[in-house]
């Protein structure tokens, strides 16, 4: 099954591998696709999130898509609209490195502020271009509630999903009214695995079509591995 096709058969888990090894695992233990994360990236590079550059990202995504055979989408950040060839050259580099989705966020980590309205849409509008033109879903998000900015999600990913994009994210976003409203809004919807979201059962009796960890699983790994090396002393 391709992922578009996922998101039009029902609500699934996506899970986020941050490395080889942690996708081979996901994949085996029969996840029908899974994603990349920035925050676990950069934490296996001894990095905090939104540090890793554009090559480095492209060259994670290629190694993953090469040890699995389940779709992989990409956890792509801004999609590095001031490195050469703007967000359209990410999407193609991404597609490159056999990527089957990516997503675009309306945080700005240069300025430490959302991207004004109709400069994310335009954003949005040319990942779109550049990404169905290779077959590549594109997931819109919307950071303000992650990072604690009043901007309405829901107005944004209405915009968002005008644009074009096919899946819709607002991390943090876990009032049931909120996430009805964006379900609301006719394209599947993503909700983050963290904060004080509802159950699985009520996730899926609104709407909801995916179920993401982000990079929980990454800091599920590392506490683990510590609390072992703890208890062999």
């Amino acid at each position: 099954m391709t992922f578009a096709e996922l998101h039009e058969s029902g609500f699934f888990v996506l899970p986020h591998a941050f490395d080889a090894g942690s996708a081979i695992r996901l994949a085996e233990a029969g996840f029908a696709a899974i994603a990349t994360t920035s925050h676990g990236h950069a934490a296996t590079l001894g990095r905090s999130d939104l540090e890793v550059t554009r090559d480095e990202m492209v060259a994670h995504v290629a190694l993953l898509t090469s040890v699995v055979d389940v779709p992989v989408n990409v956890d792509s950040a801004d999609c590095f609209p001031a490195e050469e060839g703007g967000v359209g050259r990410t999407v193609e580099m991404l597609a490159d490195a056999g990527a089957a989705g990516l997503s675009i966020e309306d945080y700005d980590p240069a300025t430490k502020a959302i991207v004004p309205l109709d400069e994310a849409v335009q954003r949005v509008a040319d990942v779109v271009e550049a990404a169905h033109a290779r077959g590549v879903v594109v997931t819109a998000r919307c950071e303000s509630a992650l990072y604690g900015f009043d901007d309405d999600p829901v107005a944004r990913l209405a915009a968002y999903g005008d644009a074009g994009a096919d899946v819709l994210y607002a991390p943090l976003v876990n009032d049931e009214e909120r996430l009805a409203a964006i379900v609301a809004l006719g394209r599947p919807v993503n909700v983050l695995a963290a904060g004080d979201h509802p159950p699985v059962e009520r996730l899926r009796a609104l709407g909801v079509r995916r179920f993401s960890t982000g990079g929980a699983l990454t800091q599920v790994a590392y506490d683990a591995a510590v609390s072992y090396a703890k208890s062999l002393a």
